[in-house]
């Protein structure tokens, strides 16, 4: 590799590093105008001939969201998400002892890891996408505060086809403001999650008040933290 493309590929990431530090910062105090995963969804429209359809998203602060609605998505994605930097390795571990004894690898990614996906980077798989995944999750917990994080997650989580954040979903599903969702509804929300685009609110499945009974469950273990913050 020559001198000059060396430092030309040098100067590329000392300037995507210091933009991603910029974004980042600004992001803790400003609301998110879209995420990666919603141009995604209006670029897999296009590439595949359909019609434009535009997304549901109305950014809500931490006043204006259910306490339920905080408790519900610890419990059913991230119950350490108070005690990890980022980066659950416990669960990480549990899950390839899991897979070594033959069983199915699970996912293990926190909050953190999620929201750093659904905003910043597209839904594909391969280590130049990991790499990424690691470097903002590492500035989003070393910038944010915990409830930053949990705010942002809520407001930009894919809730259903064109349909993200925790206030349209709550208006879409159950016709109340997110600071109206019962415990019940929080946790059929939070049940959606890891696939909303299968599993659906309004028309659940078995499986889906299963999953929902026990969230409501890890709810009642975790305690009532109050986990709304002030932004």
């Amino acid at each position: 590799m020559g001198v000059r493309l060396r430092n030309v590929l040098l100067y590329l990431l000392l300037t995507f590093m210091a933009s991603s530090i910029v974004l980042v910062t600004l992001l803790r105090w400003l609301p998110p105008p879209t995420s990666a995963f919603m141009l995604y969804r209006h670029a897999q429209d296009l590439a595949e001939g359909r019609l434009f359809k535009s997304i549901r998203y109305h950014w809500v602060s931490s006043k204006k969201i259910s306490p339920h609605a905080y408790s519900a998505v610890i419990a059913a994605e991230d119950q350490r998400f108070f005690e990890h930097s980022g980066f659950d390795l416990h669960s990480i571990q549990s899950s390839i002892n899991v897979y070594m004894d033959g069983g199915r690898l699970r996912g293990a990614s926190t909050i953190s890891q999620q929201v750093a996906k659904n905003l910043f980077l597209m839904p594909s798989k391969n280590f130049l996408r990991k790499g990424l995944e690691v470097w903002f999750t590492l500035l989003i917990e070393g910038l944010w505060s915990k409830e930053r994080i949990l705010l942002v997650y809520l407001n930009i989580a894919e809730f259903g086809d064109h349909l993200f954040g925790i206030e349209a979903a709550s208006q879409r599903y159950f016709g109340v403001s997110a600071k109206q969702l019962s415990r019940s509804q929080a946790a059929m929300l939070a049940a959606t999650l890891p696939n909303p685009l299968r599993f659906r609110a309004t028309q659940p499945s078995r499986y889906l008040f299963r999953r929902q009974l026990w969230i409501l469950r890890q709810m009642q273990n975790l305690g009532s933290r109050k986990y709304s913050a002030n932004n």
